[in-house]
This record gives C-alpha cells, sequence and structure tokens, in this order.
C-alpha cells in the first residue's frame, strides 16, 4: 500500500527541513508531496536539495500563484492518483500537527474510508492558541455540525488521511470553497456520498516559527460558504 503525505507551503522555510525528516524517521513507508505557492523566502530551494537524501520519497510541486489552500491541495491529490497511491494524507508544514499520528490516522483509515485528526472528538485538544481562537474554531465546528448536519465533531480539521476511492469519486473540480471552507466542504461532500468517516483524537499545537496565513477572508468564506453547500445540496445542486 502507497501512502503519501501532502503538505501545501508558502514561507515555511523554518519548518521544512525539520517536517520532512520527522515524517521519514517515522520509518513507516511514508512518501511526502511539497505543494509549494512559489514561496519567495527559499522553501522549495531547501526541499529540492532534501530530494537528494531522499531521491524516491520526496516530491515537490511548485506552483505559479498562490490561490488557496484546497486548490494546492485538490493539485496535490491529482497527483496522487496519478501516481498511485492508496492512502493520501494532508498535514500541516508548522508541526500543528503531531508527524507521529499519521500511523493513528492510517490504522483508522484502514477500517473507514477517511479519517480525521480531530480536535474536539474528546473534548478540546489545543494547546498554545489564544482563547479567542480556540472559541472561534470550536464554535466554527459546532456550527457547520448544525447546518450541514454531518456528524464529525472537527469540521474543520485539516489533518486527514484518505482512501484512494474517496479522491476518486468525490468530484475533485466541483470543490470551489479554498480556505477552512475546503476542508469543510471535503468533508460534507464525503458523507454525502456514503463514505464512512472515522475521527482520531489528537492533540492540535500552535506552531513555533513561521506565521500563521489565517485571515478574515478565510473565516468569511467558510460562514457563508457553509451556507452555499447547503443550499446547493438542499435543490440537488451539490
Amino acid at each position: 500500500m502507497k501512502k503519501l503525505v501532502i503538505i501545501p507551503t508558502y514561507n515555511e522555510k523554518e519548518n521544512i527541513e525539520n517536517i520532512i525528516s520527522t515524517v521519514f524517521a517515522l520509518k513507516e513507508d511514508f512518501h511526502v508531496l511539497i505543494v509549494d505557492d512559489s514561496s519567495p523566502d527559499g522553501t522549495a530551494d531547501i526541499v529540492k536539495k532534501l530530494q537528494s537524501t531522499y531521491p524516491d520519497q520526496l516530491h515537490l510541486i511548485i506552483r505559479k500563484i498562490k490561490d488557496g489552500l484546497g486548490k494546492a491541495y485538490i493539485h496535490g491529490f491529482k497527483w496522487a492518483l496519478q501516481n498511485n497511491y492508496d492512502y493520501i494524507f494532508e498535514m500541516d508544514a508548522d508541526f500543528s500537527h503531531n508527524p507521529a499520528d499519521l500511523k493513528k490516522l492510517f490504522e483508522a483509515c484502514k477500517n473507514a474510508d477517511m479519517s480525521i485528526g480531530s480536535r474536539y472528538s474528546k473534548g478540546v485538544n489545543v494547546v498554545n492558541w489564544p482563547m479567542g481562537r480556540v472559541l472561534l474554531s470550536y464554535f466554527a465546528s459546532k456550527y457547520v455540525r448544525m447546518i450541514l448536519g454531518i456528524p464529525i465533531h472537527d469540521t474543520t480539521a485539516g489533518f486527514v488521511c484518505f482512501s484512494r476511492k474517496v479522491l476518486e469519486e468525490i468530484g475533485l473540480d466541483k470543490i470551489k470553497l479554498k480556505g477552512y471552507g475546503f476542508q469543510i466542504e471535503m468533508k460534507f461532500r464525503a458523507v454525502k456520498k456514503g463514505f464512512k468517516v472515522a475521527e482520531v483524537p489528537i492533540i492540535f499545537t500552535n506552531r513555533e516559527l513561521g506565521v500563521s496565513k489565517m485571515n478574515g477572508g478565510i473565516i468569511h468564506e467558510a460562514v457563508f460558504g457553509v451556507l452555499n453547500l447547503k443550499w446547493k445540496s438542499m435543490i440537488g445542486k451539490l
């Protein structure tokens, strides 16, 4: 079974070498695909140098434009399908997701179609976030769960394992949302398709290095994107 961890990057030079080395140190035969949005800080150059150390395991796509997390992941998903990977993971570059938890997500996905590294399935497991951001994220997931009616506690989670068939059947070209909205739309479409989703409790740790990509536009898209998804679902236009 071929396993690919997709890590989207933009200005992650402080983290990228460590996150790649940590994933490969797991000795679990994970491959890594970095999808870099032409980072001006030289993130891609660091990855290119590391490819000489991991020639068969480390892959790099450099996109010419920065047009959202969702677009970067979809680019990576399509590459993964073309290269015959069986399990495809989403993970951040900044160690907010513990690479050691990749193994737990993989084991859970063997008995489901999709597994989610969940901050909220067992209480609130977030470290070093300001209280305001914790509350925003927690109640955003509650809001999405209520509006869309999906049985997922952490609807905006970005630490996910997909079995190949989910990405083949979910309709990647129909995904419209880009930021947190993208994460919500992927989960909603998977549930609507009847795929089995498992949540795996994790501890999410705020980044120590680099700069967060969160902004008001991402939040706005998520709030109103959810309403649009609900409307499309109701009229059969999803």
